[in-house]
């Protein structure tokens, strides 16, 4: 393995191990902080907790973003034998989580559990509990309060070709704009641009709507990870991993601009980069909310194809990943489509 791909790898693995639910992502966001602190001209958290990573450059403002919050799950009530019932944070499967390991902020440890299933009934977040370990509500409440958050615990593994974990959804897109940016150093780019860590995507694009309005880019782009169709039985499209990063035309959030969509794959083959088309019958990411941010933003997707949705042992391809920093690098280094609207829409 090269000495590039083992630190990627170890960016990877700091990036997902590090505990930060949505709406507690100061964690994640200070361990950024430090990757890019020496490879931008500012850097900033904003009032929502966004971190934004300015690189200046001679052209437009260009909004790169991946979301750095993860799945979770909230506390709701401790009942009188120290069980402990919660909601969801983000969408998570029940099926999913019955018996694996959740962690608090505190390093509680728990376990999930659920009431007795008949055959007939689906699997309910509502049956579930966490199992703590303690046998009276007055010995839970003093390891764990009602608000307190958790995410799975659960490490990083590495089998190679593929590493498996927790939150790469979406710490991975963060280790690969990281990464970007280290490999841009010394580069002064043809855009003016703004690598955002996005918060609370996974409860409603929340971090990306506010930091869009305050950028006010001229184009969008975000990296996120999307479900792959190479499962058995899987309902999701024509995606594979382990065959390219995808360009993104559509998912429930949003139609990428035309001229995007057709740039970006453009830049793939110019530079000989693998690629896939991504058509998402469900699910969004940040650029959802980037591309209605005041009057419009022309905005694209990226994403990494990716197994086992929102579980405690998400898969990527390694080498997806490096051809999304590939891919990213390369799109932000040339000249972006010229902005169409208007009467002279007709005349392209």
């Amino acid at each position: 393995m090269s000495k590039d791909l083992q630190l990627l790898k170890g960016l990877a693995k700091r990036l997902c191990e590090t505990w930060s639910p949505s709406g507690e992502e100061s964690r994640i966001a200070d361990v950024i902080h430090s990757e890019v602190l020496d490879l931008v001209d500012e850097v900033w958290v904003d009032a929502l907790g966004n971190l934004i990573a300015h690189k200046k450059g001679n052209g437009p403002k260009v909004m790169v973003t991946a979301h750095m919050d993860e799945i979770g799950v909230i506390i709701t009530h401790i009942d009188e034998q120290g069980f402990l019932r919660f909601s969801s944070i983000g969408q998570n499967n029940p099926d999913f989580l019955l018996g694996h390991r959740c962690r608090f902020a505190n390093g509680t440890i728990g376990v999930f559990g659920s009431e007795p299933v008949e055959p007939d009934q689906k699997s309910d977040v509502a049956r579930l509990y966490i199992d703590i370990g303690c046998y009276s509500e007055q010995e839970a409440r003093a390891k764990v309060r009602v608000g307190d958050f958790a995410v799975y615990h659960t490490g990083f593994l590495d089998l190679g070709k593929v590493v498996v974990s927790k939150a790469l959804d979406n710490r991975v897109c963060c280790a690969v704009l990281v990464t970007v940016l280290q490999e841009l150093q010394g580069i002064t780019p043809g855009n003016d641009c703004f690598f955002v860590f996005t918060v609370q995507e996974e409860q409603g694009l929340r971090g990306a709507y506010t930091s869009a309005y305050a950028i006010d880019p001229v184009y969008g782009i975000a990296l996120d990870v999307t479900p792959t169709g190479d499962t058995p039985k899987s309902r999701f499209g024509d995606i594979y991993m382990g065959k390219g990063p995808t360009v993104k035309i559509t998912d429930r959030s949003v139609i990428c601009h035309p001229q995007m969509v057709k740039h970006m794959a453009e830049v793939a083959v110019r530079e000989e980069i693998p690629y896939q088309i991504e058509v998402l019958a469900g699910g969004g990411t940040d650029i959802g909310a980037i591309h209605i941010t005041r009057a419009g933003v022309v905005c694209g997707g990226i994403s990494i194809p990716w197994r086992h949705f929102h579980s405690a042992s998400e898969m990527v391809d390694i080498d997806d990943v490096v051809n999304c920093i590939k891919l990213l690098k390369a799109v932000l280094l040339s000249e972006f489509p010229k902005v169409v609207s208007g009467s002279d829409w007709f005349t392209e």
